[in-house]
């Protein structure tokens, strides 16, 4: 039988009516012949997008044949007990060339009800972002569900949403039921539930290259929004160089941004849990069982959770999104 080593899969690329082209002239992925890409997904278990291998004895295989497979030795007993064959978390780089539509997604219990799926829970951390760029998450204001339909039918909906300026560092937690949407000139890194449910509310009136408009999906959204207000919608941190800073807990993920100029040694002997590193900025090389693992600004690579210690050596230093299960 292989046996496991860090693994890295196939960027798979996905051209979005509101993509743009920052993947390939920011993080230097090949789009190919694709008119835009909005998003790349980089470490999927989605049923109808499942990430495969790329590099050593396990190319070509499947995150699912994996999980087959090794099972526990992969994830970590506990996270295969709970999800089974399913990888939980879905990682992703967006870039918003136009506005996202307004969108919600449903939790566990609806989704489960609904889709037979997980509900999807999600984070952002804001890569790069052009001068005056924003975002939405949340409500600016207390709100129903009949004062949310109001706004939504007289075209006011916008009026009622939480619009919050943005730039490069900027970390957003984004619970299932929170309204929200990406805004132009965003290129992000999103950390997610295994889920590609979404709920779209409201699309700007604008049509595809045939003319058309996207599906809404104004009903189904009623009982998924959670239409609470909050004090705070940008998680609050302190970067700091050469130590781990932690960003977000939740029962689906924990994740750290480790902002490093020279190696350091992981220890994740104590952990019950596959770790996921996204690099989203700088370079630095993975040593274990004597052997190199490089991973560049852009790439994502899963430790597997009999992987738990390395060296992350480096020589212009990186920033890396450090995500595993609690």
């Amino acid at each position: 039988m292989s046996s496991l080593y860090p693994l890295k899969f196939k960027t798979i690329f996905k051209d979005k009516i509101w993509g743009g082209h920052k993947i390939e002239t920011y993080l230097h992925k090949n789009i190919g012949d694709l008119p835009n890409c909005g998003e790349t997904w980089e470490i999927s278990g989605v049923k109808s997008d499942v990430s495969v291998v790329e590099g050593g004895e396990l190319q070509g295989q499947s995150l699912a044949d994996l999980l087959e497979k090794f099972q526990g030795e992969l994830v970590g007993e506990k996270v295969y007990k709970h999800f089974g064959n399913i990888f939980p978390l879905l990682v992703k780089f967006i870039d918003a060339n136009d506005d996202l539509s307004v969108q919600v997604h449903p939790d566990d219990e609806l989704a489960k009800k609904r889709h037979n799926s997980f509900g999807k829970t999600e984070m952002w951390y804001v890569i790069e972002a052009d001068p005056g760029s924003s975002l939405i998450a949340g409500f600016n204001r207390e709100m129903t569900e009949k004062e949310y339909v109001d706004a939504l039918n007289s075209g006011h909906i916008m009026d009622i949403l939480n619009r919050e300026d943005v730039k490069a560092g900027d970390v957003f937690f984004l619970p299932a039921g929170r309204v929200h949407t990406i805004g132009k000139g965003l290129l992000i890194a999103e950390i997610q539930q295994t889920s590609d449910i979404t709920y779209r509310i409201y699309d700007f009136d604008r049509v595809d290259d045939k003319g058309q408009k996207r599906e809404l999906h104004t009903e189904e959204a009623l009982a998924a929004i959670d239409y609470k207000h909050y004090p705070e919608y940008k998680t609050v941190y302190t970067p700091q160089k050469n130590e781990d800073v932690h960003l977000v807990t939740c029962p689906y993920f924990t994740t750290n941004v480790l902002d490093y100029t020279h190696e350091v040694s992981k220890d994740y002997s104590n952990l019950d849990s596959f770790v996921i590193y996204v690099c989203i900025e700088g370079e630095f090389t993975i040593k274990y069982n004597e052997l190199a693992y490089p991973v560049q600004m852009g790439e994502c690579i899963l430790l597997p959770k009999t992987i738990d210690k390395v060296e992350l050596k480096t020589t212009s230093g990186f920033k890396i999104l450090e995500s595993y299960i609690e």
